[in-house]
């Protein structure tokens, strides 16, 4: 995957970024949903900057913090909230507010990979597996099209995308 990333210049994979939040926007479970937990993109995954600022005044946006081996999800308050985290990820400091993961109506997930059976491959860590298995929440996985795959290899812990959205597909 890492190899793939590669072969597309940073213009181009934030042309398609732009694509899939498009996408993302137009699902039901987005338009329907006022409280979104989604992710501060690193190099490499669907950029969301552009959609966290397009939304968090009309919607209330959690971002994770990392906290040891688990994810705390806090209320977006906008930029002068983000910080520097663990991997160089952008995080909300952790005096910005939490909300009961009962207000939540959507997770939207990065990850290494999909498959057609709404499979999702992470980075290895089980960040997302452990907060995935807290929420009831529909959860949106979110990649380039190159990055869903027939078929990845699947964990019994591993939690199933209620759909993913790529630039070309709603699954």
């Amino acid at each position: 995957m890492a190899s793939l990333k590669r072969s597309y210049t940073k213009t181009t994979l934030l042309e398609l970024s732009a694509k899939i939040t498009e996408r993302l926007e137009e699902t039901d479970l987005f338009q329907r949903a006022s409280c979104i937990a989604l992710y501060h993109a690193i190099p490499g995954e669907v950029q969301t900057a552009d959609l966290i600022e397009k939304w968090y005044r009309k919607k209330k946006l959690l971002l994770p913090l990392i906290k040891g081996n688990d994810l705390q999800l806090l209320v977006y308050a906008g930029k002068e909230s983000l910080k520097t985290g663990a991997f160089g990820i952008l995080e909300p400091s952790e005096d910005c507010a939490t909300v009961p993961e009962s207000e939540i109506d959507l997770i939207i997930v990065p990850g290494v990979a999909f498959d057609r059976q709404h499979n999702r491959l992470g980075r290895g860590k089980g960040f997302y597996d452990r907060l995935l298995s807290t929420l009831d929440a529909p959860k949106i996985g979110i990649c380039y099209d190159f990055q869903l795959k027939d078929l990845i290899p699947v964990e019994p812990f591993d939690r199933k995308m209620d759909l993913i959205v790529t630039e070309k597909n709603i699954f």
